[in-house]
């Protein structure tokens, strides 16, 4: 069984996780900063992103 490196897998985002999602993506912070500060996986703060329309400053 493969062990889930994300407690919040597949969570609903909360209005206090966007609210800081956005924070860190205007100060310009990194997708691999912004995943373990939220401790979100890559892909779900992409999604997030995408979905609100923020520009993430490094992708990679």
């Amino acid at each position: 069984m493969a062990k889930e490196g994300f407690e919040r897998h597949r969570q609903p985002w909360t209005q206090d996780e966007i609210q800081k999602l956005h924070t860190l993506a205007k100060k310009g912070m990194a997708l691999k900063a912004i995943s373990k500060a939220m401790t979100r996986s890559e892909e779900s703060i992409k999604d997030r992103a995408k979905a609100d329309g923020l520009a993430i400053a490094k992708l990679r």
